[in-house]
């Protein structure tokens, strides 16, 4: 036994954790709550499973795991949306527009708590 092993967990070698019915839920519950949503697929690594990035208008995302392209394929159309393959694609501009808005609120916010008495 190592030294870290304790606090590894009990996961095999290899492994990844692979998509459930609460991730599907999850991307459907989100789509149903914003506009102009479009699907970006995202394949398997040696680190994730495939996933499946949901981006609204305005840039906000969320990220699943998928069972398969075939699925994400399954769910988008579903739900009536446009599935995209990032590694034909690339991300949205508007997903890094609303990165980048974030960081500037969140900085802005510790800059405000620091100032308080």
């Amino acid at each position: 036994m190592g030294l870290f092993d304790r606090f590894r967990g009990r996961r095999r070698p290899g492994r990844v954790r692979g998509a459930s019915s609460d991730d599907s839920a999850h991307l459907r519950a989100w789509a149903e709550q914003r506009r102009g949503v479009e699907g970006f697929l995202e394949p398997r690594t040696l680190v994730t499973e495939t996933t499946l990035l949901l981006v609204a208008h305005d840039g906000e995302w969320t990220r699943r795991r998928v069972a398969s392209p075939e699925a994400a394929g399954r769910l988008t159309r579903a739900m009536g949306m446009p599935l995209y393959e990032v590694h034909k694609v690339g991300y949205p501009q508007r997903m890094r527009d609303y990165q980048a808005r974030q960081r500037i609120l969140r900085r802005r916010a510790q800059r405000a708590a620091d100032e308080r008495p």
